[in-house]
């Protein structure tokens, strides 16, 4: 979508107001040619989540019921007075769209999906020191809410309604293996009904189907990390450092496009760091300098009104494939490319996983690298050796998004981040990779039941590759699959012709 284009039939949107502030009622803007966002976006999610309640559980669910979410805290890094930049708490950004820190949030379970935004009652100074306090009325104008409280009236607010049941989220996050915390607030489980049990399944698959208007976000998000990651590729050469080419991620995203942050930590990994699947955290934080022939993985998704892309992009500093690394990259786009073709809904995803697994070992045999029948190749896991990752996961307002072992999933398998039959409206990477991991390679190697499946004398002309992973973000559509990032060079060909100019 142009920047012409993406903000067509927005006219409703206040700019003037957007000249001094994010907010105008009823949008997110950063001014420029950044997208406006209608937030009637997160009413219809209230609306979306209340109507599948209600449809599945009506006996269950009763008169005067409500949804109670807390947002995220405010807090001091450490022992200091320095306050970190905040990131709302997905769940109730989801619900209510508001980044202010120290929230609770109420949805009535009614055929209006009644809404309460509870906000702390600030302190004179706030003014001096964080800008200025704006009115309940305010923010019922901005976030579309039916009323806005201060947390110090949640509590009699509930009374007043005697309400029946509150329904709270608890349950685990199935990559990270944390429990979600209730909300906490002093006699809340005292004074009422709760329930923790219905709410997260229901409103995690709810965050697993986009709606449209997520899906425009989403977009904006990949359209800006593509143009940053495009923008590296005319920039890269020998001799810079890897977090040179961070830098250029973030101001393009940044500067171009009005993204602050991005989803997660930057993996701008050059040479054999390549191979080294998250790098770029504080104790390898993109340092080295890119070598003659070193090859570029760099992972970087721009997140904008706290939707994120996740994207991967791998090229050679030269902008000229040696004929490894052609092998490795060819292996690769084939797996990609498969999976794309064969995306659909019905399809279930740990297929596209072994579909993907089964085109690398496929080339890496025709290399040389790798000898005997694909069969026995994959019967003793030998594509977990180059492949040591899931296809990819559910993408939105986490990177690794939410509901990736609900509905229909499978049990786990191996490191997949879900084993899910796809459905339309989810947005998901496909992310295929081959690697030549040292310590892997050492252990397949060591084991005769495995070492026999390799041409040792091949695979060492390979090793100092690193690895190679192309990442895009796709949306499952009725009829097959969108690729949300197909504007990026992906081919051979098309990397060295766009990295000559």
């Amino acid at each position: 979508m142009s920047e012409h284009t993406r903000n067509q039939g927005k006219d409703d949107c206040c700019e003037k107001t957007h000249l001094n502030s994010q907010y105008s009622p009823g949008y997110y803007w950063l001014g420029n040619n950044t997208l406006k966002v209608p937030l009637v976006l997160h009413k219809e999610n209230r609306q979306r989540l209340v109507s599948q309640i209600l449809s599945k559980h009506k006996d269950q669910v009763k008169e005067n019921s409500f949804i109670l979410l807390e947002g995220g805290k405010s807090v001091m890094q450490y022992d200091t007075d320095h306050e970190p930049l905040f990131k709302q708490e997905r769940y109730f950004f989801w619900t209510f769209g508001s980044d202010i820190p120290d929230c609770f949030g109420i949805v009535g379970l009614d055929e209006q999906a009644t809404s309460i935004l509870c906000i702390p009652k600030l302190p004179a100074e706030y003014a001096t020191w964080m800008g200025e306090i704006r009115s309940k009325e305010y923010y019922k104008s901005i976030f579309l809410v039916d009323q806005v409280l201060y947390v110090e009236e949640m509590m009699d607010y509930l009374k007043s309604k005697n309400a029946s049941t509150i329904y709270t989220i608890l349950g685990t996050n199935t990559d990270s293996g944390s429990t979600f915390v209730e909300p906490q607030y002093p006699g809340l489980r005292e004074t009422f009904n709760v329930n923790n049990t219905l709410l997260f399944p229901e409103i995690a698959e709810c965050r697993v189907i986009k709606s449209p208007k997520e899906v425009e976000v989403i977009r904006y998000c990949v359209d800006a990390s593509v143009s940053a990651h495009k923008h590296i590729m005319r920039k890269v050469k020998v001799g810079m450092k890897e977090y040179q080419c961070e830098s250029e991620f973030l101001h393009h995203a940044y500067n171009e496009w009005g993204c602050r942050n991005v989803g997660y930590t930057c993996i701008c990994a050059a040479n054999k760091n390549s191979a080294v699947l998250h790098y770029g955290h504080a104790g390898e934080p993109n340092s080295a300098t890119i070598s003659e022939n070193g090859f570029c993985l760099f992972d970087m998704g721009a997140e904008y009104h706290s939707y994120t892309a996740d994207i991967t992009c791998s090229f050679p500093a030269t902008g000229k494939f040696s004929p490894e690394q052609r092998v490795v990259y060819q292996a690769v786009l084939d797996a990609s490319v498969a999976v794309m073709e064969a995306m659909r809904p019905g399809v279930c995803w740990v297929d596209m996983h072994k579909l993907a697994e089964r085109c690398i070992l496929v080339a890496l045999s025709k290399a040389g690298i790798l000898v005997g029948d694909i069969q026995d190749l994959v019967a003793n896991k030998i594509g977990s050796v180059f492949f040591p990752h899931g296809l990819g996961h559910f993408l939105g307002l986490d990177t690794h998004d939410v509901g990736g072992y609900l509905g229909d999933c499978q049990p786990k398998v191996h490191s997949l981040r879900t084993t899910r039959t796809l459905k339309a409206g989810m947005v998901i990477t496909s992310e295929p990779g081959c690697y030549f991991i040292n310590h892997l390679l050492t252990q397949a190697l060591a084991n005769p039941e495995t070492a026999k499946f390799f041409n040792v004398t091949e695979l060492d002309k390979y090793r100092n590759i690193g690895g190679v992973r192309i990442e895009d973000d796709i949306l499952v559509t009725e009829t097959g699959c969108d690729n949300l990032s197909k504007n990026l060079p992906r081919t051979i060909d098309e990397i060295e012709a766009f990295m000559l100019k």
